[in-house]
């Protein structure tokens, strides 16, 4: 999905939700997508000052037969509309009001009061080597007004598609990195004389202190504005105290709803169904595997959303909440203070939720009360770090012991990894011997033609200079069967992940290595880039 669908999908979301709060405000709802770049503006009905303060537009001037009409949004106080009916009445004219969304508002808002100021050059990726673009960043950052200097930064992050946004200091200079499709890219390096700017308002805004000498965690929000859209960037902040200061990493997550859903996944159509089947069932446990940064908590709230019904109550408990959804009791576990999921997990199964997630299964107590919580009629989801899905079950066994209820309560486990997606201008070419051998070892028992494979490479480009554009996901999914619960039971001997993997690939699971060689001939990544992440 390209920015422009994505924008179009916030407006048409965002307009949905103003004619609902119209409908419960009492008020006729307006959609000025058709006509608010071009239809005429009324000057001097209202002041522009007024207009920014109460949150109000003219959208008609009135005369003895025509009245007055305004545009106003869920932010105009109540107490101003009932003053300008009553004054109106008063002068024997009529008024009108109709509610428009946000970003309407901020459409018109721009045509009635342009802002006047200097317009930055967009921040570009470097090549590897490529001082001369990190220098004219570097100038542009630098040039960049004290009072705009972080929010451009931020602002720019989000347009480069980031991920992450690090700044870290040296004896000399601050640098500037971003990370962009799993890759970590060196962006600037900025005068020492920025860190205090930079610090001052990340302690602000995100609830921090400048001067620790500790590790700090935080979290703010900023508002993009772009091409007459708008979203909020949710952002959490990681400091910790260095040599020559506090280094700080920026998470930027790009919350919209309508893009946790499990058909933007990029998942095959088998991969789509076995999720489905799995979850449709009232009980059991389904456990997400990976690193950090693979993905686990997108399936997650993907999988959420579409349990998410008039019919299910949906409980969460997470450290911290990353994206908030409409319809789920999401609870915060800040597990810096001595406190654990277990605990809460406990209490919330007194409220009869039909779904819970647990953020992360870190302790043995967790999973045992996960395990039974998944036998008493809950559908539960969390997520576990290990490599892959077998890796996960040794680790569950060497955390909890062989254990037959949890036999009979895993229903299945997914091991992801991100890997950048080549462009459309990728070149095909014919790969050497030694990556066929490979490619048979790893597809062994697979019915292809392994001496004509044709595999695909990067071409850099000046819109996508690495050639890579976006990520996809490779999915390793576990069901559990017969087979597999008797390792967990300890009827087996051999409980290691080698002997759990074959079992699983007997009954027809394919390895995250094996999805990734497979995405590599169809195109759609390179075998350098699921080496990268597997």
């Amino acid at each position: 999905m390209d920015e422009n669908e994505i924008q179009r999908k916030r407006r048409e979301n965002e307009e949905q939700a103003t004619k609902d709060r119209a409908r419960i405000l009492g008020l006729p709802y307006l959609d000025t997508r058709d006509f608010e770049a071009t239809t005429p503006l009324i000057p001097d009905l209202l002041d522009k000052s007024e207009m920014h303060r109460n949150f109000i537009i003219p959208l008609q001037r009135g005369d003895d037969e025509t009245p007055y009409a305004f545009m106003i949004t869920s932010q105009t106080p109540q107490s101003l509309i009932h003053k300008m009916r009553r004054d109106y009445q008063d002068a024997g004219k009529h008024v009108e009001f109709f509610l428009i969304s946000k970003s309407a508002y901020q459409v018109f808002m721009l045509r009635y009061d342009p802002p006047q100021e200097t317009h930055y050059d967009d921040i570009r990726i470097a090549k590897e080597g490529d001082s001369e673009t990190i220098a004219q960043v570097s100038q542009t950052l630098n040039s960049v007004s004290t009072e705009k200097v972080f929010n451009y930064l931020v602002d720019q992050a989000d347009k480069l598609g980031a991920s992450d946004i690090h700044i870290e200091n040296m004896r000399d200079k601050i640098r500037i990195r971003m990370r962009v499709d799993g890759i970590l890219h060196p962006v600037a390096d900025i005068n020492r004389d920025r860190y205090r700017i930079l610090m001052g308002e990340l302690s602000t805004r995100a609830n921090i202190s400048s001067a620790s000498q500790q590790s700090q965690s935080g979290h703010m929000q900023q508002d993009i504005h772009r091409d007459g859209s708008s979203h909020l960037l949710n952002i959490r902040v990681e400091t910790v105290p260095t040599m020559y200061g506090q280094d700080a990493v920026l998470r930027l997550f790009n919350f919209d709803e309508t893009l946790l859903n499990l058909d933007l996944l990029g998942l095959t159509s088998d991969e789509l169904e076995t999720v489905r089947s799995i979850i449709s069932h009232p009980r059991g446990l389904v456990l997400m595997v990976g690193p950090t940064g693979s993905g686990k908590s997108t399936t997650l709230y993907s999988i959420l959303n579409a349990l998410n019904t008039s019919e299910r109550k949906i409980i969460t408990l997470e450290d911290p909440i990353e994206y908030g959804i409409t319809g789920i009791t999401q609870i915060p576990i800040d597990t810096t203070k001595g406190n654990v999921f277990a605990d809460e997990l406990r209490s919330v199964l007194r409220l009869d939720p039909d779904v819970v997630m647990v953020g992360e299964i870190r302790d043995a107590d967790t999973a045992r009360t996960a395990i039974q919580a998944s036998i008493t009629g809950h559908l539960v989801l969390s997520s576990f770090h290990a490599n892959s899905t077998s890796a996960a079950f040794s680790r569950m066994i060497d955390l909890i012991g062989t254990n037959p209820i949890f036999a009979s309560s895993i229903r299945m486990l997914i091991a992801q990894r991100l890997v950048r997606k080549l462009a459309d201008s990728k070149e095909a070419y014919r790969p050497d011997e030694s990556t066929k051998d490979y490619i048979r070892q790893v597809l062994a028992g697979f019915e292809l033609d392994f001496d004509n494979i044709t595999l695909y490479r990067p071409v850099s480009t000046s819109e996508f200079p690495f050639g890579y554009h976006g990520r996809t996901v490779l999915m390793e999914q576990m069901v559990v069967s017969e087979d597999i619960q008797s390792y967990l039971r300890g009827d087996l001997k051999d409980i290691s992940s080698q002997a759990i993997e074959q079992s699983a690939r007997a009954q027809g699971m394919l390895t995250l290595e094996q999805r990734g060689v497979l995405a590599a001939i169809r195109g759609e990544t390179t075998l350098d880039e699921v080496s990268r992440v597997i």
